[in-house]
């Protein structure tokens, strides 16, 4: 009887063995190879597959001594910030596939390729992470004592402290019937309110709801303006062009939504500096069937990447100045500027496009504005231009101006 115990014990251990080599083979060689060969039976041209880690070894070398200098204000930012998909770009034309560690990417930037993609957000949806790496990853790894964490650890602490206590303050407003109801954190609690007893919302949701509002747009809107400041300041003419403008409309008064609104040259400036240093440079889709795309046949299993940087600057696409800073390009409007194509995405986070972008825009143009009523800006030699990606596109030395009081 113990024999026959043991047998089967020894029987399984080894069918569960063998199945997670089986699966282990097919997710590290089996799979990608047989993408790979259906990717290039479609004619697509790639780099050759890598075991496990694909091309992520020099994808981060290059982009690493990219980092390493800064660059001429005259140079292609593109070299610096994508360098790999450049070089990939120089190497196999428009549509070619590279590896993000065992999945096949393949570069899209076909305008109607692109247009398909964002109409079909059903069948092409945002990567999924498996499980488990996302528990590794923000849960296990968090807490490694390292010195990032520990700054996060304190920052996230002292937000904490600091939203609560605004909360605190406007609930206790709210009690004596002094609190405004018509701003974010206003609705949030009015409506929480309404909810029946058990149902609503607690501090920390709320807490929650107002970091997700305050970053995912903040950020946006932040980087946004330091890159339209720095081209303002390297281009003095449509610098006083904006503030003109400003000064017609609103004079020395504060900034209303309906004059942003109708300021054709702060848009123009604006579309331009989101045209050469879009916040996210690129966007990546998940295939999870057999999918037709323009003419070709893509499998379940790969990833598409929209780099939008590359696009945004593309010479095809825009035309032999297309690295050049010129608003005029959108003096009639986006539509007219990309020739009706969908070669100018800066917003499309979202599922299609994201949903803040018409307040991030709002935001950027009012607080351009004030700045423009009274300061004059430039560039202070101290300025090194170069931009680098922290999740969306910053300058890497920070961006050293000299600002002149009106």
């Amino acid at each position: 009887m113990e024999i026959s115990v043991a047998l089967v014990i020894v029987s399984v251990a080894i069918v569960l063995v063998c199945w997670w080599t089986w699966r282990t083979l097919m997710w590290i060689w089996f799979k990608p190879k047989m993408l790979e060969g259906y990717l290039r039976r479609q004619g697509l041209s790639g780099t050759p597959y890598t075991p496990l880690i694909g091309d992520l070894k020099k994808n981060f070398s290059m982009t690493m001594e990219a980092r390493s200098k800064p660059i001429k204000l005259t140079d292609d930012v593109s070299t610096r910030v994508l360098p790999y998909p450049v070089k990939m770009l120089n190497t196999h034309g428009m549509t070619f596939f590279t590896w993000l560690g065992t999945t096949p990417t393949i570069n899209i930037m076909d305008p109607e390729k692109i247009k398909e993609v964002f109409n079909n957000v059903y069948d092409f949806q945002k990567p999924h992470t498996f499980p488990l790496a996302n528990v590794i990853a923000s849960g296990l790894v968090a807490y490694l004592p390292t010195k990032d964490n520990r700054r996060m650890k304190a920052a996230c602490g002292e937000i904490h402290v600091i939203l609560k206590g605004i909360i605190n303050k406007r609930l206790k407003a709210r009690e004596a019937g002094d609190a405004p109801s018509d701003d974010l954190l206003g609705i949030l609690l009015e409506s929480n309110s309404g909810q029946a007893k058990g149902n609503e919302m607690s501090i920390e949701d709320v807490m929650e709801e107002c970091k997700l509002f305050y970053f995912a747009g903040q950020e946006t809107t932040s980087v946004l303006l330091v890159w339209t400041m720095v081209m303002l300041s390297q281009h003095q003419d449509w610098q006083a062009r904006a503030r003109e403008e400003v000064k017609q409309v609103f004079g020395d008064k504060e900034p209303d939504t309906e004059g942003l609104n109708q300021r054709k040259v702060m848009t123009m400036i604006l579309y331009e500096v989101l045209r050469l240093y879009p916040p996210l440079t690129q966007m990546t889709r998940a295939i999870h069937k057999e999918m037709k795309l323009g003419d070709l046949t893509l499998p379940g299993g790969v990833q598409i990447s929209l780099p939008t940087l590359l696009v945004h600057r593309d010479t095809q696409l825009w035309g032999s100045d297309a690295a050049e800073f010129k608003p005029e390009r959108f003096k009639e409007g986006v539509s007219k500027a990309t020739k009706g194509q969908v070669s100018f995405f800066p917003f499309a986070w979202g599922p299609r496009i994201c949903i803040g972008q018409n307040f991030g825009l709002l935001e950027a143009k009012m607080a351009l504005s004030l700045i423009l009523q009274r300061f004059s800006f430039e560039l202070s030699p101290s300025y090194a231009h170069a931009p680098y990606i922290v999740i969306t596109l910053h300058p890497q030395f920070g961006a050293h101006l000299i600002l002149h009081k009106i």
